[in-house]
């Protein structure tokens, strides 16, 4: 599956737009990532868990996005927007959204 963030393939022609397609991943963090985050941000340097959680959902939320535009009947996604949000009470969940336009192309 071919995914994108541009609006078209270039030596490719779409030949079908099936329209949007959505991934979703929320993950929750819990207190021992929450405190060990805190504490670099204190003395500086990246946060390893959540860094890994944030790429644990944007696989999910990619797994999700082509799986829906293959049941659509797509073999890509154009125009790809990634959105990272922290949601819950206190911020304690970090959700990566993920949309694009699921498409049929052809090769020239």
């Amino acid at each position: 599956m071919l995914v994108t963030t541009t609006n078209n393939l270039e030596g490719k022609t779409i030949e079908q737009y099936y329209g949007i397609v959505v991934g979703e991943a929320v993950m929750g963090a819990n207190v021992f990532k929450d405190i060990f985050a805190s504490i670099r941000d204190i003395v500086g340097g990246r946060s390893g868990s959540y860094e890994q959680e944030l790429t644990k959902a944007r696989k999910i939320a990619f797994m999700e996005l082509t799986d829906e535009a293959r049941l659509m009947g797509g073999n890509a996604v154009i125009g790809v927007d990634i959105d990272y949000e922290v949601v819950g009470p206190k911020g304690s969940m970090l959700m990566v959204s993920i949309c694009g336009t699921a498409v049929k192309y052809r090769e020239d």
